[in-house]
């Protein structure tokens, strides 16, 4: 057989597979535009995705500006709370995948602002899950073929575990304290509850802090890595003892793939990196990084050095510690996190060196009035 009909005979049978569709809420943001990324890296043509985002002040189209000439992708500015305009992607579009990110994340923001948490965070999710089940369910009660719902969650709904010791489990009770985790309480709880009353085809994820690129400089690690270089104070809340388990993102956005494909249905699967560490430790992590990675003519090193840490008063119901056990998803599915923690700061740190440009777009403007807000008084006291 000729090299050409061999060619043809491969698209032949390539067109024969449905092209799956994958609905992302929330792509423009941190978390969502790294899966498309990863998404696209691991699967190519053989995919397409609907980006729907609202472009609130996280998200960001620039994360995503190499995809825009893409076939296979589609960028729609749609607020997941409108359900005219959500409907409408589902009846236009055949949906197999909803990968569901869009939310609102910040707990300081909630604390300012906790209406508008509940209104994205609950209500939109309600949103998507009735565009999903109209489009997806048979007369019979039962769904179209090899369709899913993906609600990406926090492991903050779990509350605080104690110093000494403990992991938050698939089966830990929830117990939410910030107005930002009791909206994800319970946007998950809509979702067990459409699991249960409707067998809705869904699966859910409690995931523990993400790093990495694209991140916006409102978390800590970002904000530590744009203030220290800029020589600015690097605010650290309370005794900077508070525990958090890190997660790089293309860990993440590998474990979502997999639980898409191979998690048991109506199941929830925790996700973390097995990296605890106090935010003390992080702050000072990323000066010795940046130290490490700047060149040693570099004028910015002269001022790279713990006195740029303040202490700030600590954040209203500010958990001590949390801590995810990733037993069932390695058990179930095979996955585990790959980058521990200084490996994975260092690749951040190179990013954010190789995209200043980027980070010099968001730090402007509207950012820096939420920044002066936030920490000014703060960092004044």
């Amino acid at each position: 057989m000729y090299a050409h009909q061999i060619l043809i005979k491969m698209r032949i049978e390539r067109n024969k597979v449905k092209m799956k569709t994958y609905l992302v809420t929330g792509g423009a943001g941190f978390i969502g535009s790294n899966y498309i990324h990863y998404m696209f890296k691991k699967y190519g043509d053989s995919i397409r995705i609907i980006n729907v985002d609202a472009l609130t002040y996280a998200g960001n189209l620039e994360n995503l500006s190499d995809l825009e000439s893409n076939d296979n992708y589609t960028f729609i500015k749609a607020n997941i709370c409108d359900r005219d305009a959500i409907n409408k992607i589902f009846e236009e579009n055949d949906i197999d995948r909803v990968v569901h990110f869009a939310a609102e994340s910040h707990v300081d923001r909630s604390i300012v602002n906790p209406e508008i948490f509940v209104e994205t965070n609950v209500l939109g999710t309600a949103t998507m899950l009735n565009a999903a089940r109209k489009a997806w369910e048979n007369a019979d009660g039962s769904y179209k073929a090899d369709k899913k719902f993906l609600h990406v969650s926090t492991d903050e709904v779990y509350g605080s575990l104690p110093e000494d010791g403990g992991y938050f489990y698939e089966t830990t009770p929830y117990a939410p304290h910030s107005p930002y985790s009791a909206s994800k309480a319970s946007s998950d709880m809509l979702v067990k509850a459409y699991m249960d009353t409707y067998h809705f085809p869904a699966n859910i994820t409690n995931c523990s802090n993400n790093y990495g690129p694209y991140q916006f400089p409102e978390k800590l690690i970002p904000l530590i890595i744009h203030n220290a270089l800029e020589g600015k104070k690097l605010p650290v809340y309370g005794d900077g003892k508070n525990v958090r388990d890190w997660l790089y993102v293309e860990d993440h956005a590998k474990a979502i793939d997999m639980v898409q494909e191979k998690g048991r249905l109506f199941e929830t699967y925790n996700i973390g990196g097995h990296n605890e560490k106090q935010n003390i430790e992080i702050v000072k992590t990323i000066i010795d990084i940046l130290r490490e990675e700047l060149a040693a003519d570099d004028p910015r090193k002269a001022h790279l050095n713990y006195d740029l840490i303040t202490y700030v008063e600590d954040r209203k119901g500010h958990d001590r510690r949390y801590a995810i056990a990733p037993d069932k998803i390695k058990a179930e599915i095979g996955w585990e996190p790959e980058t521990m923690f200084k490996e994975g700061i260092r690749k951040t740190i190179k990013w954010y060196f190789e995209h200043q440009e980027w980070m010099e777009h968001i730090t402007s403007g509207d950012y820096e009035k939420y920044y002066d807000g936030m920490y000014s008084k703060k960092l004044a006291d």
